[in-house]
C-alpha cells in the first residue's frame, strides 16, 4: 500500500487521472486484507492489487467505468464451489472493494509526505462522493466539503488510526451523531503507521542476510556492533542505519523508539554483549525478542539474565534458540528462519505446514 500511495501521488501531481480500488472488508480466506489497494490509470496503467489476480480483471473494468464518469462503486466478490470459474476468489474467501476515482482534491502529497517522514497518517474518503481528508499530526489536511463533515470524519478516523486500522466508520460514530457533524456518512479510513522496526544486535554474517530480507519485507533496520571492524554500512545495504556502540547503550538511549511491533534479534554470541541488551530488551515494549545459540548457550544465558535481574516473565518472551525449524543452513537460510518466525509472532501463526491445517489460509 506504500507504494501504491506513493504512486497515486506522483500521478496526482502529474495531472495523470486515475481510480483507485481499496478492499475495505475481507471474509474468509481472503488473500489481502482491509486497506490493500490498486490504481487503474487512465492510459490503462495498473499499480497494486486487491486480490492477488483473482478479481483484478473485473476492478479494472469497473473503474475504466468510474473514469468514465460511473458513480463510487462498492462491489463484493467470492466464490462457491459451482461458481470456479466466475470472477471471483479461487481460494474461496469473500472481499469487498470500493472502487472510486481519486481527484486532485484528495490530499495524497500529506500521505506520502507522512509516510516520508514515520509519521502515523490516516487517509479518510466518502464512499459516496469525492473530497478526502489527511490526519494525523497537529492539523488535518483536505476537505470532505464542509467544517461539520470534516470534524466528524476525523474523530472518527482517529481511533482507527490509533489501531493503525483500515476499513469503514459511519461518521455518527464521532461524536454520538450530533447534526452538525453530517452524522450517517460511510467514509473510508486507510491508516498509515510507521514502519515496524527490526533491531539487530551484533553486525555477524548472519546478520546481513537478516538485514536484507527485513528491509524487503518493509521494516526499518538498525543493526547494531560494538566491534568497529564488522559494523561497517556497506556490509548491509538494506539496513536504514549501521551503528556502532555497545547494544545496552544504543539500545537504552533509543528505548522510546521501541513499541510493540518492534522486533530486537541478538546475533553476537557474546555474554559480554548479549545479556545487558537482553535484559533490557525482555523488559521493553517490543513485542518480539530473539537471540541466535545453541540450547546449552540458550540454558546458560537464561541464568546469566536471572543474576542480571530478569524475571521468570520477562525470560518467557525470549525466543531462543531463534527462529523457526525449517531446516536450513547457512546465514540467508538461517534469516529466513528468523523472519518467518517474526512473522508468525506478530501474526499469531502456528508456523506449521498448511498442508497440514484444516480452516481458512488466510487468517481474518
Amino acid at each position: 500500500m506504500r507504494h501504491v500511495i506513493g504512486q497515486a501521488a506522483a500521478w496526482q501531481s502529474s495531472g495523470i487521472r486515475f481510480a483507485m480500488a481499496t478492499v475495505v472488508r475481507t471474509w474468509g480466506s481472503a488473500p489481502h486484507g482491509p486497506g490493500a489497494s490498486m490504481l487503474v490509470s487512465e492510459d490503462g496503467r495498473i499499480v497494486g492489487s486487491v486480490s492477488g489476480g483473482c478479481v483484478e480483471a473485473a476492478v479494472c473494468a469497473i473503474a475504466e467505468g468510474v473514469l468514465a464518469g460511473a458513480a463510487p462503486a462498492v462491489e463484493r466478490w467470492g466464490v462457491a464451489d459451482d461458481d470456479a470459474f466466475a470472477a471471483g476468489l479461487t481460494c474461496g474467501g469473500t472481499i469487498e472493494v470500493l472502487i472510486r476515482e481519486v481527484g486532485r482534491e484528495v490530499p495524497l502529497g500529506r500521505i506520502a509526505a507522512g509516510l516520508a517522514a514515520g509519521v502515523p497518517v490516516a487517509l479518510v474518503t466518502p464512499v459516496d462522493g469525492g473530497g478526502g481528508l489527511a490526519i494525523g499530526g497537529e492539523k488535518a489536511t483536505g476537505t470532505l466539503g464542509d467544517p461539520g463533515a470534516d470534524r466528524a470524519a476525523a474523530l472518527a478516523a482517529e481511533g482507527m488510526l490509533s489501531r493503525a486500522a483500515t476499513g469503514l466508520v459511519t461518521s455518527e460514530n464521532a461524536d454520538g451523531g450530533g447534526a452538525e457533524c453530517a452524522p450517517g456518512r460511510l467514509l473510508l479510513v486507510q491508516s498509515f503507521a510507521p514502519r515496524p522496526q527490526l533491531l539487530i544486535f551484533g553486525a555477524a554474517e548472519f546478520a546481513r542476510p537478516l538485514a536484507g530480507i527485513g528491509a524487503v519485507l518493509g521494516h526499518r533496520v538498525t543493526v547494531c556492533d560494538a566491534r568497529p571492524a564488522f559494523a561497517v554500512a556497506e556490509r548491509f545495504p538494506g539496513a536504514d542505519e549501521v551503528v556502532t556502540d555497545r547494544p545496552d547503550r544504543w539500545f537504552r538511549a533509543h528505548e522510546d523508539r521501541v513499541d510493540a511491533a518492534t522486533a530486537v534479534c541478538v546475533l553476537t554470541h557474546d555474554d559480554r554483549f548479549d545479556v545487558p541488551v537482553l535484559a533490557l530488551a525482555l523488559r521493553s515494549r517490543a513485542g518480539y525478542v530473539g537471540a541466535m545459540g545453541s540450547r546449552r548457550t540458550h540454558a546458560d544465558r537464561l541464568e546469566r539474565l536471572r543474576e542480571a535481574g530478569a524475571s521468570e516473565g520477562d525470560l518467557a518472551r525470549l525466543d531462543s534458540p531463534i527462529g523457526l525449524d525449517l531446516g536450513g543452513r547457512g546465514p540467508e537460510e538461517t534469516a529466513v528462519s528468523i523472519m518467518a518466525g517474526i512473522i508468525a509472532a506478530r501474526r499469531g501463526g502456528s508456523g506449521l505446514p498448511l498442508a497440514g491445517l484444516a480452516g481458512s489460509v488466510h487468517r481474518s
